[in-house]
């Protein structure tokens, strides 16, 4: 099984975009994949149509984790119209300060995961906007992180934050984590900013930046009104051209990886 934390250190960067429409993308391409919202805001659990006052969900099963009795990961999975998803739910902003004074609250995440490995493919987690302990639950149970980013000045002076904090997660917690790579969103090929933001990326993480990247697409927002994937809402729409090759270009370096 493998694990992808979409995560940046930046609001409004597309994650929860970006994990719903490569997870369902990848899920085209033939492969078994569970959604997991990690991020306070419920925004995957909202857009997928599920209320984010379930019972079940990641919240609970990190407390039962971190009290040592965790039952079945299988039971807090919902299956939605898009995928599978363990959702979020409101109270899991209070897990920042519950989780901190826990022993191994680094890897809570990490045991949930054991119990579905050998059921899915790949495991898509929407991290919250910030590196506090969710996403550094997130990051420590990962094989990988995408980054989504705007082409813009302020996203690219924090990816360079956010960088030097996944180096630091794999160095003290995850040795087998590796960036995948930085993807940019909201990307116009015309605005003289975003092709240099671009082209400073590149310089600075060579072959980093993917090649795909997702242009502004209302569809994209309207598929999410719905309870619906891009593919699904309008699969001509441009936001559905640019995640499948998204999902194209991140199955290759997986490949390459494996290889």
């Amino acid at each position: 099984m493998i694990t992808i934390s979409i995560a940046i250190q930046k609001g409004g960067s597309g994650k929860t975009t970006t994990a719903l429409n490569l997870a369902a993308a990848l899920q085209r391409m033939g492969k078994n994949v569970l959604l997991i919202d990690l991020d306070p805001q419920a925004n995957l659990t909202q857009s997928l149509g599920i209320a984010d006052d379930s019972p079940m969900s990641i919240y609970e099963l990190l407390k039962q984790a971190a009290s040592g009795e965790l039952t079945e990961v299988q039971q807090a999975i919902v299956e939605t119209a898009v995928l599978p998803l363990i959702p979020a739910n409101l109270e899991l902003a209070s897990a920042e300060l519950e989780l901190v004074s826990m022993y191994g609250r680094e890897q809570l995440l990490n045991q949930i995961l054991t119990q579905v490995e050998d059921i899915y493919d790949i495991v898509v987690i929407d991290c919250p906007p910030a590196v506090g302990m969710l996403t550094v639950n997130a990051l420590t149970a990962s094989d990988y992180v995408l980054m989504p980013l705007q082409a813009e000045f302020l996203p690219f002076k924090g990816v360079q934050r956010f960088v030097k904090n996944v180096q630091l997660i794999k160095k003290q917690l995850n040795k087998k984590l590796e960036i995948l790579g930085i993807v940019l969103t909201k990307f116009d090929e015309h605005k003289s900013m975003h092709r240099q933001i671009r082209t400073q990326l590149q310089e600075l993480y060579p072959g980093w930046v993917l090649e795909a990247g997702i242009r502004s697409n209302i569809s994209l927002a309207k598929a999410q009104e719905q309870s619906q994937d891009i593919f699904t809402f309008d699969h001509n729409a441009n936001g559905a051209k640019d995640y499948h090759a998204l999902a194209n270009e991140i199955k290759e370096r997986l490949l390459t990886v494996a290889e």
